[in-house]
């Protein structure tokens, strides 16, 4: 049930990235995404984060039933880089709920 809200969770978010023109043709660099740094933002925007490393490994992790996060507070990092972005909350709630889903699982 939780894997099924998750995987609608984030197909929303993808299609909002898209909304909000937020998706990028171009993958960061191998370098980029062998980042250790919370949410690689040492070498790429939130929004690639979420778009080439967080979306992938979500979909692997519900693809394989392997265990959810227990806690990913990614909604916090949303609200700091998207403060001044007004059209980006529904984004936001997005992953409000996506935080919230996970902590229950």
């Amino acid at each position: 049930m939780i894997a099924v809200k998750a995987k609608d969770k984030l197909l929303a978010l993808e299609v909002e990235l898209g909304k909000q023109g937020l998706l990028s043709d171009t993958p960061p660099s191998e370098r980029a995404l062998a980042s250790t740094t919370p949410f690689a933002c040492d070498v790429m925007p939130f929004e690639q984060w979420l778009q080439f490393i967080f979306l992938p490994r979500m979909h692997q992790i519900l693809d394989n039933n392997m265990p959810l996060p227990t806690a990913m507070n990614i909604a916090p990092m949303a609200e700091h880089v998207w403060a001044d972005q007004t059209d980006y909350r529904y984004l936001i709630s997005i992953l409000t709920e996506l935080d919230r889903l996970v902590s229950k699982a």
